[in-house]
């Protein structure tokens, strides 16, 4: 098996967008291409006057190509092929569950198991007490509030400074040109351990774990690669994955039995693989139900075959996922699945709005982190970040660091579907065809594909997630 990553993503500012109704934002220009071929000869070229190297300004006639470096925010998008394969390396051994553990002692067996590829450096308690270990954490833009996958990242953060006694600091980024510094600030403040939130971290931590090779790092959602990108192997980094597939795949097929108008949606923040994933697999789950129960259930925002779909732009503009989710409405979507941080907020202020529109929320259980909108959270497709950053740091404190990366599936619970809550007897009430072809309640049947998923007898395929 392999990772495997499959086409290249724009900056909002020179992105078309695919929204329910067509492609919109920026209209179409001379030297654009047409809506009907968004993804032709799309260039950049800097803004008068942005010194050559810089990064993260760029003027919207996209029309001029430029010389990429590794540190433009374009160039780490198109590495997603190379960190793709780098990925490869966590499916030789998909690790156990993060455990829980209050005496925060290290189970070698978990996730982020030990194995010879151990970082030069052996911080931990064996090198002093719990005061002198500093674990610490950066932010991606949406920041530790995010109700989201920031959010869940600082959980463990937390957790680990009760369980453990260590000292912690975290820092929030406000934009991409905080990365670096941010990451190199908290390395000159001697963290022990600098974990990113985020894909958009990649080149700040790399940078930072190759320039310091005695520090340990960890980057969730993206393994690593060269400036050829070329996939790497760095002794002192830990890659944090999850095949959020599996769980999303589980989703779709909820939304597609829970529908009351044949419709359901979703859309991303950016086109990223761990963004894409989510929709890969709930777009299966949608054509799965229909296949089990000859069932039309349509699905808007989401192309997996082409790879094409709606996207806000950003991570931040809560107002644009209120309109995307909108225009899903009008079009009659009644459940709706945004993958896109705390633009998904807005989503649910839209689905808040209209009787009968439920929303799947994604990273964390949004019936408790986006805790005003429970009363429409059908389910969450989860990631266990929590636990997995917890246990990464009570492995380097104990002096186990190890550079294996932890891929969270089904089978080993590092993702998962939340409780259906409030939804939990409507969801018993549906009725679906199940695996073995007999009909049975809804929620066996998604308990049943389950099964099948964590056995190996169904395997969701998709060109952001393992093979």
């Amino acid at each position: 098996m392999r990772w495997s990553w499959r086409r290249r993503c724009w900056p909002a500012a020179c992105s078309p967008r695919w929204g329910p109704t067509g492609w919109s934002e920026p209209p179409p220009r001379a030297g654009r291409t047409p809506p009907d071929r968004p993804h032709g000869r799309w260039t950049l070229r800097p803004a008068p006057g942005t010194p050559a190297g810089s990064r993260g300004r760029y003027h919207q006639d996209c029309t001029n190509p430029i010389q990429l470096t590794k540190e433009d925010p374009v160039r780490r998008v198109l590495k997603l092929a190379a960190l793709g394969a780098a990925a490869s390396l966590a499916l030789t051994a998909c690790g156990e569950a993060p455990e829980d553990n209050d005496t925060g002692t290290t189970n070698n067996d978990s996730g982020a198991g030990a194995t010879d590829d151990t970082a030069a450096t052996d911080d931990g308690a064996a090198a002093g007490g719990a005061e002198d270990f500093q674990a610490c954490m950066v932010s991606d833009s949406g920041g530790f509030d995010d109700q989201s996958f920031n959010q869940s990242g600082k959980e463990g953060l937390d957790a680990a400074a009760e369980s453990l006694g260590i000292e912690t600091t975290e820092v929030e980024s406000q934009s991409d040109a905080d990365y670096a510094s941010n990451v190199q600030n908290l390395v000159s403040q001697g963290c022990n351990l600098t974990i990113g939130v985020g894909f958009l971290l990649e080149d700040a931590i790399q940078e930072a774990a190759e320039q310091n090779p005695d520090t340990n790092f960890a980057l969730i959602d993206s393994a690593f690669s060269d400036e050829n990108f070329e996939p790497v192997e760095l002794d002192n980094a830990k890659p944090i994955l999850f095949n959020t597939a599996e769980a999303s795949f589980l989703a779709g097929y909820l939304a597609a039995g829970m529908s009351e108008t044949g419709t359901v949606a979703t859309f991303g923040g950016i086109q990223l693989p761990s963004v894409a994933i989510f929709m890969d697999g709930f777009a299966d789950g949608v054509d799965k139900y229909n296949e089990d129960n000859d069932a039309e259930v349509q699905l808007l925002g989401w192309d997996k075959e082409a790879q094409d779909g709606s996207f806000s732009g950003d991570f931040e503009n809560q107002a644009q996922g209120q309109t995307l989710t909108d225009q899903f409405i009008a079009q009659g979507a009644d459940v709706i699945m945004p993958v896109a941080g705390p633009v998904g907020l807005g989503a649910a202020a839209a689905a808040s709005d209209e009787d009968g529109v439920k929303i799947v929320w994604v990273d964390s259980d949004g019936y408790l982190t986006a805790s005003e909108y429970s009363d429409i959270m059908l389910t969450s497709v989860m990631k266990q970040i929590g636990p997995a950053v917890e246990d990464t740091i009570a492995q380097t404190y104990e002096g186990g660091f190890t550079n294996e990366p932890y891929v969270g599936t089904l089978e080993n619970d590092g993702v998962g579907l939340a409780p259906y809550h409030d939804f939990e007897d409507a969801v018993a009430e549906k009725t679906a065809v199940g695996p073995d072809g007999e009909e049975m309640p809804l929620n066996e049947v998604i308990d049943a594909y389950e099964e099948q998923i964590i056995s190996g007898e169904l395997t969701i395929e998709t060109p952001n997630a393992p093979q």
